[in-house]
């Protein structure tokens, strides 16, 4: 059976600390929480049309076999598409949030060419933030 990906449909992240991640993907990324399942260590966050699902390591439905965060075998990183995308005024913002920036450089995602910046969540999970696409010369 052939069939074609339409999106990113959600991405799962194992968090230590399930409130201070909410609170960041929350309040500083401003996605909304969407459906909390505490019995099973779960928040899932709106992104868009996209969820990021935050799984409390050591919930019912975690599996150890993943890794555990900040150890490289959570994820490499989440890539967000945001409007209006100002580095500079994204940056300050996020510093001023004593949030941990990495690199802005020009890169290739959905969209084709774009600016994006890095930066990294409470637990080191990398964020990309990916602004319009640019036209290439």
């Amino acid at each position: 059976m052939q069939f074609h990906i339409l999106e990113i449909d959600h991405v799962v992240i194992r968090a230590a600390n399930l409130d201070v991640m909410t609170r960041f993907y929350r309040d500083v990324l401003g996605c909304a929480v969407e459906r909390e399942q505490r019995d099973i260590g779960l928040t899932q966050l709106r992104a868009g049309r996209s969820l990021i699902d935050l799984l409390q390591v050591g919930a019912r439905i975690d599996r150890p076999e993943s890794g555990v965060p900040g150890a490289g075998r959570n994820m490499d990183h989440l890539c967000l598409r945001v409007e209006p995308f100002d580095a500079p005024a994204m940056a300050a913002w996020l510093t001023s949030l004593d949030v941990r920036l990495g690199e802005q450089a020009m890169r290739f995602g959905a969209d084709g060419y774009g600016p994006s910046l890095y930066l990294f969540d409470p637990e080191g999970n990398m964020v990309e933030l990916k602004g319009p696409p640019v036209e290439q010369h």
